[in-house]
């Protein structure tokens, strides 16, 4: 067995994999994708349910089509209660998005 060949192929493999991940660490700080934080949080104070009554594909859909305007009002989700809804309602009126804007919904 010879020694040499093995320390050499093991530290271009270390090579390799420093390099690699120098290449993920840098993509990943140029390539990062913004989400609105609002976004995350209308997701939280839906039901959960993906049920996808609201003609979204689960409540992450349902919750961009409102930050983005696409649906025009809550009351498309249809398993939400009373007070998820109005508790959405607020905080879309008094968050501003990145724009500066507030929604009413």
């Amino acid at each position: 067995m010879n020694w040499t060949n093995i320390i050499i192929a093991i530290a271009i493999f270390l090579g390799v994999a420093i390099v690699m991940g120098l290449i993920c660490a840098i993509g990943s700080h140029y390539f990062t994708v913004k989400v609105d934080e609002r976004e995350t949080k209308v997701t939280s104070l839906l039901p959960g349910y993906n049920c996808g009554a609201c003609g979204k594909p689960g409540c992450s859909g349902f919750a961009a089509a409102l930050i983005k305007g696409e649906a025009k009002s809550v009351d498309g989700c249809k398993v939400a209660k009373p007070e998820q809804k109005e508790a959405i309602r607020t905080y879309l009126a008094e968050t501003p998005g990145p724009d500066g804007t507030t929604l009413k919904v």
